[in-house]
């Protein structure tokens, strides 16, 4: 026995050595928190140590007592206890120095409180809505929206029998394929909202986290070290069903001067796109534009040849009765979502042209070929517009 636990206690020598000898990060082994790069951060971490040395101060007070108590007052030193029941004087001691000690803490928890609170003078305002299983981003006043979802390699790789190393992927399941994009030395203020169920957005750096709550609007802000432009990850932070954890959150800082080239840019496609666009397509616009809206918002689940997902439990498109069936009830699904299978949400909040586009590539691509042309007219419709 004696063997087997030096021959262990040898193992775990060298497991140490080789380790110190690698120059293992320290940082692999940080339990504090991190102190983030916005100014709500750098509060709430300043705030956290603050409280977190006054517990170390009292600690080292009650435990030292204690300790010096057991060794010099023990019976075996022939000591004889104490045969007072109350004091006067320590009932006031230790009813008023707890006292000090709460407003000592409460009046700086209050202040930082109503700093992460104060939304006024905010630069930029943007309108964060969440969904099973994605994020959409609205620039107030911009006129610029987008998705934020899963990035495609991540999705794919997360699959069952995917056959994939995700260890090979960087940033594995946190990854998006659009970004918010803000900008550095700027208040961003963040108005926060869910359209099906509870969502919370959370990303550490930035030192805050709140619901989403449909029908409720709440409130955030950040303001990001001018010098500290960079990529910042998060999660949706809410169990919000089967693939919570495949919901990242993707902040990109930008430097003022290439966040205001990256708005413009943002704003011309899509002016230009709006102002130019036909309120009647032909079947190959609705098909070319329907193919490219599928695989951006559908062919995660679907799967890129409509072939669906078994693992997902999503049933195929292509030769479905679904895609080949009556258009109404096609219309209808795509819009409410399914009411049996919780996988197929609502898709209300695309355009109402972007639905058509890919209604009519559904309903005629992977051999369905119905011949039906949705237009964007049908479906507002449909919404009862």
């Amino acid at each position: 026995m004696s063997n087997a636990i030096h021959q262990s206690i040898a193992r775990v020598g060298a497991v140490l050595a080789s380790l110190a000898a690698a120059g293992i990060a320290h940082a692999d082994w940080a339990l504090n928190m991190t102190e983030g790069v916005t100014e709500v951060s750098r509060s709430v971490y300043g705030l956290h140590m603050l409280v977190f040395w006054i517990c170390v101060a009292i600690a080292v007070v009650v435990f030292g007592a204690m300790i010096w108590s057991i060794i010099y007052h023990r019976k075996s030193k022939g000591v004889t206890p104490a045969t007072f029941h109350d004091s006067l004087e320590v009932e006031i001691a230790w009813t008023v120095i707890p006292f000090l000690i709460l407003v000592g803490m409460a009046i700086p928890s209050a202040q930082v409180l109503i700093g992460m609170e104060d939304f006024r003078n905010s630069d930029v305002s943007i309108k964060v809505t969440g969904y099973q299983w994605k994020w959409h981003y609205e620039y107030l006043d911009q006129g610029v929206a987008f998705f934020s979802t899963l990035d495609r390699e991540h999705n794919a790789a997360r699959q069952l029998r995917s056959g994939i190393d995700v260890h090979q992927i960087p940033n594995y399941l946190l990854n998006v394929d659009n970004p918010l994009v803000v900008p550095t030395g700027k208040k961003v203020r963040i108005l926060l909202t869910a359209n099906d169920v509870l969502h919370a957005w959370w990303v550490p750096a930035l030192g805050g986290k709140k619901d989403a709550i449909p029908g409720f609007v709440q409130e955030m802000w950040f303001k990001i070290d001018a010098d500290k432009p960079g990529t910042y990850r998060g999660q949706c932070a809410e169990l919000c069903g089967r693939d919570h954890g495949f919901m990242p959150i993707v902040v990109k800082a930008l430097p003022a001067a290439e966040y205001d080239a990256w708005l413009a840019e943002q704003k011309g496609p899509a002016t230009t796109a709006a102002a130019a666009e036909p309120t009647v397509l032909s079947k190959d616009e609705l098909m070319a534009a329907g193919e490219k809206a599928y695989a951006a918002t559908c062919a995660a689940c679907h799967g890129a040849s409509g072939e669906g997902n078994a693992g997902m439990n999503v049933k195929p498109l292509k030769g479905s009765a679904m895609a080949k069936g009556p258009l109404a009830a096609h219309l209808d699904m795509v819009l409410n979502g399914s009411k049996v299978n919780p996988m197929m949400s609502p898709w209300k909040q695309l355009s109402d042209a972007e639905l058509a586009a890919i209604i009519t590539y559904e309903r005629n691509a992977w051999g369905n070929a119905t011949g039906d042309v949705v237009q964007a007219a049908d479906v507002a419709a449909a919404r009862g517009k």
